[in-house]
């Protein structure tokens, strides 16, 4: 019997890399013995309200912003399908944390081979999240990045939007109350990961998109050669210092008195007071 598939893609992801390639991916599932049918997705539609209930598999091709908006569009039908991911956005994150690779032909393969396992997913007030929740400096650069940028750069679309902000970079009172207490902190940069990287910068490298637990990486208030320097102290070394706080907890409060703009996984993201929890194998996902 065949598998049934839906196969959703995004035109915009990864410099448009889809457009050209859904064919093959559909070409290789069929001789793989599934059933694909692909469907365009169209921000601002959910994708899932005119499709026949009887999907085995729901393939999703595009960059962590892609596979947010599915996740988010399924939990908003109550809706509980089996995922896999065919990696093309700008950084594909959460596709990292699940090793797929980034290679189409060989992404599919460790599909159509893959063994289905429920991973964590992180929810913050009524979004959910499946790489990272994020405010302050830099976060939001995805959001502002221009599409016909990021076709043509990639990756260093980010990087030339976000350092517009180094030298208008505001600083965020906040107070957080996590699994082992409670904190008061002015932060230049708040991240709550479920899976471990952002923009593939290994930000929180001992965290697991299976182990049931957060990771809160926040960067103190620092002139900015101090904020430079603890950064790249800990991207090298991995471990929290005196400018750099990581907290692991299974829940978060987090309240301000200002209303930053909020992001997750590259999308707009709530309003303050966050009510901020992982989900432990909730998402079912084929991968290898």
């Amino acid at each position: 019997m065949q598998r049934k598939t839906l196969v959703l893609y995004n035109v915009k992801a990864g410099r448009g890399r889809m457009r050209r390639r859904i064919d093959l991916v559909e070409q290789l599932l069929s001789e793989a013995g599934f059933n694909p049918t692909s469907k365009l997705i169209r921000f601002g539609q959910n994708p899932f309200e005119d499709i026949e209930q009887d999907i085995n598999l729901v393939v999703v091709c595009g960059g962590d912003g892609t596979i947010n908006y599915v996740v988010n569009s399924m939990c908003n039908l109550n809706l509980d399908y089996t995922l896999a991911v065919v990696p093309s956005g700008t950084a594909n994150d959460f596709a990292g944390a699940l090793r797929m690779s980034s290679r189409i032909k060989k992404a599919v393969e460790q599909i159509v081979t893959g063994k289905e396992r429920l991973v964590d997913l992180g929810r913050v007030n009524d979004l959910y999240f499946v790489n990272v929740f994020s405010f302050g400096m830099f976060t939001t650069t995805s959001q502002h990045t221009p599409d016909t940028i990021k076709r043509y750069m990639g990756k260093a679309a980010y990087l030339i939007e976000g350092s517009k902000e180094l030298h208008n970079r505001e600083y965020i009172p906040l107070h957080i109350v996590h699994d082992g207490g409670e904190l008061d902190v002015n932060s230049a940069i708040t991240l709550i990961f479920n899976g471990e990287t952002a923009g593939r910068f290994p930000l929180a490298r001992n965290a697991s998109v299976c182990d049931g637990m957060l990771d809160l990486v926040l960067m103190r208030k620092s002139s900015l050669m101090g904020e430079a320097f603890a950064a790249v102290k800990y991207l090298v070394s991995g471990c929290a210092n005196e400018d750099i706080i990581h907290i692991r907890s299974s829940k978060l409060q987090i309240s301000s008195p200002l209303s930053p703009l909020t992001d997750v996984d590259g999308q707009p993201g709530p309003d303050f007071p966050l009510e901020i929890e992982c989900l432990p194998s909730t998402l079912k996902i084929l991968a290898p």
